[in-house]
């Protein structure tokens, strides 16, 4: 998918958090645009961003994206962006207090999942709603995984 000038096109998944989906069962999701600085939004294009510790906080009715880590940008000067700070989330109001509610009455945390740039070019990160997995279900995930690997194999080397 490319437009006239061979400009990709379309969201373009820059980092994705695959310690979340092993860690969390992931009830709801949202997407949020996110406020970034110059050198910040570069090394975003640039794909230079891990989400793994990452986590939402949401302070008098705004949404904080905290430890997550935009490398500097490698063209950028003295005034480069620090790698580690909180960064503002742009959603609805009505969408920050659905999340706030649900997150502080169920004991859920907000975690990251996904940055991507979309087809105008902005950066975004999708949020989720998720619940903690015992260690038990984490044991249940990754047998279940292995057990429908070994099936796709099974059924591809009997053609």
């Amino acid at each position: 998918m490319s437009n006239n000038n061979g400009i990709p096109s379309g969201p373009r998944t820059v980092a994705t958090n695959r310690k979340a989906r092993h860690d969390y069962f992931i009830e709801e999701t949202f997407d949020a645009g996110i406020v970034l600085t110059g050198t910040e939004i570069k090394s975003v294009r640039a794909g230079r961003v891990n989400l793994r510790d990452g986590f939402v906080l949401i302070r008098n009715g705004e949404a904080w994206l905290m430890n997550v880590h935009i490398a500097h940008y490698e063209h950028g000067n003295r005034n480069n962006h620090p790698e580690v700070r909180q960064r503002k989330l742009l959603l609805h109001k009505r969408e920050i207090n659905r999340i706030h509610g649900q997150a502080t009455q169920r004991n859920w945390t907000i975690v990251p999942l996904r940055m991507y740039v979309d087809a105008k070019g902005l950066a975004k990160v999708e949020i989720g709603l998720a619940r903690g997995k015992h260690t038990y279900d984490k044991r249940a995930t990754i047998s279940k995984r292995e057990s429908d690997r070994d099936l796709r194999r099974a059924l591809k080397q009997s053609y």
